[in-house]
């Protein structure tokens, strides 16, 4: 089992894509090196993270469908956490 721990949180930006009815919340590592055995809870915990920093950095130009979008995205990762061991 290949385990690794970094001092360093495991960090993601977030960004909608899509068109109005097929809109998606799209994760992208900020660091180069990232392991390649990461914990699903971590990853989802950084997913969580990062669509909240993404609402709420939401301005007014955007369309209500990515705040819709958004909110969804928190809503599964968290009842996505609430089923992991």
């Amino acid at each position: 089992m290949n385990i690794a721990y970094t001092e360093v949180p495991l960090r993601l930006t977030a960004k909608t894509c899509g068109y109005e009815e097929k809109k998606k919340v799209a994760y992208t590592f900020i660091d180069e090196y990232h392991n390649t055995s990461l914990d699903k809870t971590d990853i989802t915990i950084a997913e969580l993270e990062a669509c909240k920093r993404l609402l709420k950095y939401l301005s007014d130009r955007l369309h209500k469908a990515d705040e819709d979008t958004i909110k969804k995205e928190i809503d599964e990762l968290t009842m996505t956490l609430d089923l992991l061991p």
